[in-house]
């Protein structure tokens, strides 16, 4: 039984997420994986994802790795990144698809006229560095408030039930950009990218026990 297993559906920022774990557990066993039995033995597992929704749907369908990671999202700390986060809610406008629908809510994009309070237009996708404002979890200790971590996305997460809520950011409105609910916690950040403050929410959900 490995102690963290990212999983491997051809879609993540693999590596990155790799190393990150890495470093901030050295002694742990970390091991990339597209087996659904090693998925579903693993401790904690971490669900990475990049590109569109449409494909990664597919692609973790494809692979036969669908049932394994609905039920680890049940019973095992799970870690949900980027689209990772997205894929766990019910439907997404990104080429208006079904998620796996363990989270009640959907995906939509960025509206595609957008200004800041001083009147410039913002991009879409939403890419950089961001604050998030946060709540209370675990996951969060040792991170200040509004600290910054990184973002690349034009879509994004309107949980149906607050009490998923655990993070938000501005662009230029305020967007869900965490949730939380048992042993699940997910971000549409990426941590493996965000300096320190990413390395300290990695840490944290490897010492995480709910």
């Amino acid at each position: 039984m490995v102690d963290v297993a990212v999983v491997d559906y051809g879609m993540g920022n693999l590596r990155s997420v790799e190393q990150a774990l890495r470093k901030v557990a050295p002694d742990a066993e970390v091991v990339v994986s597209d087996a659904a039995g090693v998925i579903a033995n693993a401790k904690r597992v971490v669900f990475p994802g990049q590109g569109a929704m449409p494909d990664c749907m597919r692609e973790l369908d494809a692979r036969g790795l669908h049932n394994a990671v609905m039920e680890v999202a049940r019973h095992k700390p799970f870690l949900g990144i980027c689209i990772g986060l997205q894929m766990l809610f019910e439907h997404s406008d990104e080429g208006n698809v079904a998620g796996l629908g363990i989270l009640r809510g959907k995906v939509v994009r960025f509206a595609s006229e957008m200004r800041d309070a001083q009147g410039n237009k913002l991009k879409v996708p939403h890419m950089g560095w961001n604050q998030v404002h946060h709540g209370d979890h675990p996951l969060w200790q040792g991170i200040a408030q509004d600290e910054r971590f990184y973002f690349v996305h034009s879509y994004y997460v309107q949980p149906q039930e607050d009490s998923l809520v655990q993070a938000t950011s501005d662009y230029p409105q305020p967007f869900v950009c965490a949730v939380a609910r048992d042993n699940l916690f997910a971000v549409q950040f990426h941590p493996e990218k965000s300096h320190v403050a990413g390395l300290k929410l990695l840490q944290n959900f490897m010492q995480w026990n709910p």
